[in-house]
């Protein structure tokens, strides 16, 4: 199950049936204004590794769910995920010009209907979410989970952090430079929360026991670990071709990484330590025979 070539056929099987349900989720004119809805299928139709989805899916058969039951759910956290990238390349934060392979939707819609369709996606994804069906307590607490990643204790708390690392403040100062801790504190919440809520909900939504939840919580909390890690050495040693955006960025703007601090070389240990503790942490809830230790393998070995 989790031979190399296995796991990539199983993400692409489960990244196509993710991105047909997405191009008939956004709104469309005339009850949406043409600008708009064009903008945010601009973002959401521009590809992508759909890591998150793919691991919801994943989660739920893990623990004998069916994917079609979560899959509506595995489509909001990507209308999540694809609006943070929307306002993370604006001007006021990376400002920067390819995302996906693509010029990024300021550069092409224009910087205020950037935000729009930002906002749009996000909340769209509230929208899907809210028409969950199944266990209405399960469904609930998936809600609630992801919508604690995706806000200001989750992905927008660690993004503002990791702001205020490299501009400064109306009186000219910037916030002190990030140890190890906090390198790891501020990446728990701006990549790893949703990625651990991604897999998370598809346990619950799924039907998983709670000692199966808490495995597929501590394992997902490594995988976007070890993601971040390997994002971070991919920015170092990375091209635009491969990347499908521009690389050297963080280090152009002195944003605190993992090769900043400790050396590619032992940010690569770093990221396969990851992978180790999350074995363990499966194997322990017998959870190990299923495709997410082949996924966060994929994570780790990844080139994009």
């Amino acid at each position: 199950m989790t031979d190399a070539t296995s796991v990539a056929d199983y993400v692409q099987a489960r990244r196509a049936e993710v991105d047909a349900l997405l191009a008939s989720l956004l709104p469309a004119p005339p009850d949406c204004p043409a600008p708009v809805a064009e903008a945010m299928r601009y973002s959401l139709t521009a590809g992508g590794k759909r890591l998150r989805p793919v691991l919801c899916l994943a989660s739920a058969e893990a623990v004998g769910g069916s994917t079609a039951d979560v899959l509506s759910a595995a489509c909001a956290i990507e209308l999540i995920h694809t609006y943070s990238l929307v306002h993370d390349d604006l001007p006021a934060m990376d400002d920067d010009s390819m995302r996906r392979g693509r010029p990024t939707l300021h550069v092409v819609a224009g910087e205020g209907m950037a935000i729009l369709a930002g906002d749009g996606l996000l909340t769209e994804a509230f929208h899907v979410l809210a028409g969950l069906q199944g266990d209405p307590a399960r469904v609930l607490r998936a809600i609630g989970l992801i919508a604690g990643a995706a806000g200001p204790i989750g992905m927008v708390g660690g993004l503002a952090i990791d702001l205020a690392c490299v501009t400064p403040d109306p009186q000219g100062h910037t916030a002190p430079p990030l140890d190890g801790a906090g390198l790891a504190a501020m990446h728990a919440k701006k990549t790893g929360a949703l990625i651990r809520a991604s897999a998370v909900a598809g346990a619950i939504l799924g039907g998983g026991a709670e000692a199966q939840i808490a495995a597929i919580d501590a394992a997902a909390s490594e995988f976007g670990l070890a993601f971040q890690i390997v994002d971070d050495i991919l920015d170092v040693e990375g091209d635009a071709a491969q990347l499908g955006k521009s690389p050297g960025k963080d280090a152009a703007a002195g944003k605190p990484t993992y090769p900043a601090l400790y050396g590619i070389a032992s940010s690569r240990q770093m990221a396969e330590a990851c992978i180790v503790r999350a074995t363990a942490s499966l194997t322990a809830a017998d959870l190990a025979d299923s495709w997410l230790l082949g996924i966060g393998r994929w994570i780790v070995e990844r080139r994009n």
